[in-house]
Formats: C-alpha cells, structure tokens, sequence
C-alpha cells in the first residue's frame, strides 16, 4: 500500500507522453504539478505552485523530478517552511540553467540552491547529458546530500534515452518510498 504521494515535477517544457515520467502518471498514479507557463519558467512561479500542491496533499509526498524540475525542488526546498511535506526526492538528470548555453532562457533560475535537502534524495544522472555535465550533476549530488548513481552514456534521462517505462527508476522511487529519513541503500 502506497503510503505516500508521488508528484512528478516535469522540466522545462514539460514531459512529453513517451516520457517516463509521463508514463508513470498513467502505470502508476503518479500525479503531475501543472505549472502555469512550461515555456517560460520563473522560478518564484514554479516554487509557489509546488508549495500550492504539497499544501494540498494529505500524505507527506515524493517528489521525481527530472530537469529543470531537480532545481524546482532544491529552490523550494531552500526557501519554503514546509518541507516537512516531503519524504523524499527522486531527481534525474538535474538541468544546469547556470550552463552558458540556458542562461538566458532560464534567467530567473540562477544562482541554483546548493543547500542541503532536508529529506532523503538519490540523484541520477547521465555521463553525456548534454543539458548538464557529469561533474556538474555529481556537484549537486554532493551539495544536496544525494545519493548518486552514475547512469552511464543516457543522454538527458528521457524519452530518447530508450528508457520506456523506465523500471529501474520505478524501483529507485519504491526504495526512496520505503526510507526512514537520511540516506537511501542503493543497488
């Protein structure tokens, strides 16, 4: 029995209906946060509907973020006295908006939140995301106190990342779903 809410938090532009995370909302009742614009993300906006969900759910929620989503969740996380909505936080492949390249479409996004979460998180991420380096994805592992997991050459850990359904992440949320509080036993 799921004792949890799972809200997936899409990136930008949102999840397209081959993505895993979109196929987990219809396999397995994960619930999406409509943001209000995908197309042009701002930061106090995103937070705000995140806090407006979480405030709403009557079980403590895990969040699977993907992207643009994985810096959502470390800016809320940073800034909301609510964090205790969340159990845990399943992020893939964090999108860099500090790299040179989405600065300026993501310009209210920087400087990305490197504190540390308040909840247990693993971190998965791609040796050649082309939205965020290697060294840059073990980075926010470290300042968020991830777990990480090296998921090799995925690309941006989407759909044209060949995943499907993606059971092996499916898996990862059922570990973080059974958690007590701190670090996740990864395999």
């Amino acid at each position: 029995m799921r004792t949890a809410n799972i809200l997936i938090l899409p990136g930008w532009q949102s999840s397209g209906p081959e993505h895993w995370q979109s196929q987990w909302e219809t396999l397995h009742g994960c619930q999406r946060v409509e943001q209000h614009d995908w197309m042009r993300p701002l930061r106090g906006d995103w937070i705000a509907r995140l806090e407006e969900v979480l405030l709403q759910s009557t079980s403590p929620a895990i969040l699977v973020a993907h992207s643009l989503g994985c810096v959502l969740t470390a800016a809320w996380a940073a800034h909301s006295s609510n964090v205790h909505l969340v159990k845990a936080a399943l992020l893939v492949a964090p999108g860099d908006a500090e790299h040179e390249e989405l600065r300026p479409v993501l310009t209210s996004w920087s400087p990305i939140s490197l504190q540390k979460l308040p909840f247990a998180s693993i971190l998965v991420g791609s040796r050649n995301d082309p939205y965020c380096s290697e060294a840059r994805a073990r980075e926010f592992a470290r300042a968020w106190g991830s777990d990480y997991i090296d998921y090799g050459d995925r690309g941006h850990i989407n759909a044209e990342s060949g995943l499907g359904t993606w059971p092996h992440g499916y898996e990862l949320l059922k570990q973080l779903e059974q958690s007590d509080a701190g670090s996740v036993a990864v395999h």
